[in-house]
C-alpha cells in the first residue's frame, strides 16, 4: 500500500544537518519507529511530500532547506529577559541561567516557550527562543517500515492510536 492521505506510516530515519555527510542530530531505529498519520499536519509539510507514494520497505533520502523546515533564525526571538524572572523562593536559580542551558518559560498569554540561554548579564539573561533547528538545512535518510489505512477514529482525532500512537 502506498503512502497517501490518512495512511498510518511507520518510518525509521537519521536526521543530519545540511547534507548526507553532515552532523548526525537524531536517529530513530526500527525498535521504536516514528508512527504518524499522513496528511494530518503533525509533521513538516515538505517532509510528508517527500514520502508520498512510497511503500513498506522503500528507503528514502532527501534534504529540506531551512525555509521548508523550521525557518530562518528570527533576530526578534533573541530576547533579554529580566533576571528577576529566575528568582525562585527568594533565591536566584543560578543553575538555570548557565549559558547553553535550555529554559522553559511562559509568554504573556501563558503559552510555554523553550529557549536557550546565550549569556547572563547583570540584570538580564539573553535567551534565544528560536527553534533549535532554525536556520539549518536538514537531511533525512530512512526506511518506510509499515503503511496501513487509518481507522475512522484516528482520522477524526488527527493522530495515531494504539502501538506507536498515544494512549488514553
Amino acid at each position: 500500500m502506498e503512502i497517501k492521505q490518512n495512511s498510518v506510516v511507520s518510518i525509521t530515519y537519521t536526521l543530519r544537518l545540511n547534507n548526507e555527510s553532515g552532523l548526525e542530530v537524531q536517529t530513530v531505529d526500527a525498535t521504536n519507529p516514528l508512527v504518524f498519520l499522513f496528511g494530518a499536519g503533525n509533521l513538516l509539510p515538505a517532509f510528508e511530500t517527500n514520502l508520498e507514494g512510497k511503500k513498506t520497505g522503500d528507503s528514502y533520502a532527501f534534504g529540506l532547506k531551512c525555509e521548508e523546515a523550521y525557518g530562518p533564525i528570527i533576530p526578534d526571538a533573541i530576547v533579554d529577559v529580566p533576571i528577576d524572572v529566575f528568582i525562585i523562593d527568594g533565591k536566584l536559580a543560578e543553575d538555570m541561567i548557565t549559558p547553553g542551558n535550555t529554559v522553559n518559560l511562559r509568554d504573556q498569554d501563558g503559552y510555554p516557550l523553550q529557549g536557550k540561554v546565550l549569556e547572563r548579564g547583570l540584570n538580564t539573561v539573553k535567551i534565544d527562543f528560536n527553534h533549535p533547528m532554525a536556520g539549518q538545512d536538514l537531511h533525512f535518510t530512512g526506511v518506510v517500515t509499515d503503511v496501513r489505512e487509518a481507522s475512522a477514529d484516528e482520522i477524526a482525532h488527527g493522530h495515531v492510536h494504539g502501538p506507536g500512537g498515544h494512549h488514553h
